[in-house]
């Protein structure tokens, strides 16, 4: 579900559910997710027309970028929101994790101009801010297990 699809959202709605997470086994999933995931989906949208305005192929885009760490092999078959959701299954992470995990994605690309997210690379970077704002914010290391386990779904 896309985040504009779903007009119910206002910023005092997602404010509330950041700041009053209730960090219990059968808590919902936090809408923070949703919009998260909406929002990468609208970064893909557009770095998938750049790409194609360009003319460029993917075969090519891989080539010519320096900054293939977190590249698959093949496109995950995946929805962001769904890779998020599972994220939260297993982690239990709170709403502020994936807040500043959006921060570090945007630090990231705003200091290497030359990456652009894809299909082939969000899962592996989304993973991977999860797990260290984690860290930063709730002072709690995701097992390394849990993250082998989602990294190898993708």
């Amino acid at each position: 579900m896309s985040f504009s699809s779903n007009m119910g959202i206002s910023p005092r709605k997602l404010r509330y559910d950041v700041y009053s997470y209730s960090y219990q086994q059968d808590s919902k999933t936090p809408l923070v997710i949703q919009v998260l995931a909406s929002l990468i989906e609208r970064t893909l949208a557009r770095n998938e027309r750049i790409r194609r305005k360009c003319g460029l192929s993917v075969n090519h885009d891989r080539s010519k970028s320096s900054v293939r760490v977190f590249d698959c092999n093949e496109t995950p078959d995946m929805t962001i929101q769904s890779y998020l959701e599972r994220i939260f299954r297993y982690t239990r992470a709170g709403p502020s994790v994936y807040v500043v995990a959006y921060v570090y994605i945007d630090r990231f690309c705003q200091l290497l101009p030359e990456f652009r997210m894809t299909g082939r690379n969000v899962h592996r970077l989304l993973i991977t801010t999860i797990m260290v704002a984690s860290k930063y914010v709730e002072d709690i290391l995701i097992d390394y297990d849990i993250v082998e386990k989602l990294g190898n779904e993708i």
